[in-house]
């Protein structure tokens, strides 16, 4: 059994989420930039994460994601299930019937050990180690635009204007 890049990177990005949701909503583009995740690609995982309840959104400025539990009910298995479809790859090729039993066992072997690994403990762990979180940007306030002064000539602005003051 192996665990997907879209598994791995889905369990990485809710780490990050959780030790940022308190600041308010999280937006993926943050994610992506702190975990070198294309956007798009988080979209995806996001998507199937929404579905299986685990991330709340939410729109419009300030808008983003936040978790859908606790992280103490949130297992990797529930965060890798969500984004790998609802099954856990199994890698095993044509062969004997006996080892086909063996790979299934192992999937299940590390599938029972994956739920028994919570977010929150996996949080718990990143603060341990003293990794910094780095704190959202301060959001500007929204200045209104310089109005623009008229400029003072004494040139004439049409045609007609023109041709009075050449004498024609």
């Amino acid at each position: 059994m192996r665990i997907s890049t879209k598994g791995r990177f889905a369990v990485n990005a809710m780490v990050d989420l959780a030790l940022r949701e308190s600041a308010g909503p999280v937006a993926l583009a943050t994610i992506g930039r702190r975990q070198g995740i294309s956007l798009s690609y988080l979209e995806q995982l996001f998507g199937g994460l929404r579905t299986a309840g685990l991330v709340q959104s939410s729109r419009g400025p300030g808008g983003g994601y936040r978790l859908g539990r606790a992280p103490v009910d949130i297992s990797v298995a529930d965060i890798v299930l969500a984004v790998d479809d609802g099954d856990l790859p199994v890698d095993h090729r044509p062969g004997a019937p006996a080892t086909a039993a063996l790979w299934l066992r192992l999937a299940e072997a590390m599938r029972q050990e994956m739920a028994a690994i919570s977010l929150h403990s996996l949080v718990e762990a990143q603060s341990e180690r003293g990794e910094p979180v780095a704190a959202p940007p301060p959001r500007r306030a929204i200045a209104p635009l310089p109005t623009a002064r008229r400029p003072h000539t004494t040139a004439p602005n049409s045609v007609f204007a023109l041709a009075s003051s050449m004498g024609c």
